[in-house]
């Protein structure tokens, strides 16, 4: 049986190299040709078949609440999760543990866009290599000091992970959209101390347990203004 898709959008965080759009408005929110980012995301979920989806909240939470309020779809439930104080993005992920009993998780960063379709990295997942716990998204950038860069082996299991070096070793980067089952949520929460960022505290325990998936088609972090710039002039339709 087809265990059912469940998904935490990460979605609380102050935005501050997006500044000044995001003084009134939060990260997720910006809009990409029109859309919301968290918009086109909730849309892509949907489509892949996604149950429920879970979107936690801190900086101008009433506005994310607000437009999630006037969001309906008849097929994938969508509720918040309320930070008083930041969790990190391995924090929240623990933190909502229950949430993905019995369901492949997926966890994505609101703030990106991606032109792909999640089908894709979701069939990567099923077919990926023995002993991998995780699998990756990963995509072309132009930027490599300012990502997560990967190397994989031969079949798509990620090797090594620098996290925004000087000097990095490919322009291969981490998406920062992970797909997992419960396996690897108990192994998290083994993990002492408790991790609170995933990039710098929880991919290098992984090494060699990483599939990845790599996209050919636009993906980008919209973390500053000349980002945004950017995925304005690129077609990003929503799968």
């Amino acid at each position: 049986m087809k265990r059912p898709l469940r998904a935490l959008l990460l979605a609380a965080g102050l935005g501050t190299r997006l500044r000044p759009i995001t003084l009134h408005r939060p990260k997720c929110l910006v809009p990409i040709s029109g859309e919301p980012l968290l918009s086109r995301w909730l849309k892509q979920l949907e489509r892949a078949g996604c149950e429920a989806a879970l979107v936690n909240t801190h900086y101008l939470a009433s506005q994310v609440e607000t437009f999630l309020n006037g969001w309906h779809s008849p097929t994938m439930s969508v509720a918040t999760v309320h930070e008083p104080a930041l969790l990190g993005t391995a924090g929240t992920l623990l933190a909502n543990h229950s949430f993905f009993e019995g369901a492949t998780g997926l966890l994505i960063h609101a703030d990106n866009v991606m032109a792909d379709n999640l089908e894709h990295v979701l069939a990567a997942h099923e077919q990926r290599t023995a002993g991998c716990e995780l699998t990756m998204l990963t995509f072309q950038t132009d930027t490599p000091q300012s990502c997560g860069i990967v190397t994989t082996d031969a079949q798509g299991v990620v090797t090594t992970f620098h996290e925004k070096v000087e000097k990095p070793s490919g322009n291969r980067a981490n998406a920062a959209l992970y797909v997992f089952n419960s396996n690897f949520l108990i192994h998290l929460e083994k993990i002492n101390p408790r991790p609170i960022d995933f990039s710098t505290e929880v991919i290098p325990r992984f090494l060699d347990r990483i599939q990845s998936f790599h996209t050919q088609n636009p993906y980008l972090d919209i973390g500053t203004p000349q980002a945004l710039a950017q995925a304005q002039l690129i077609n990003f339709p929503v799968a």
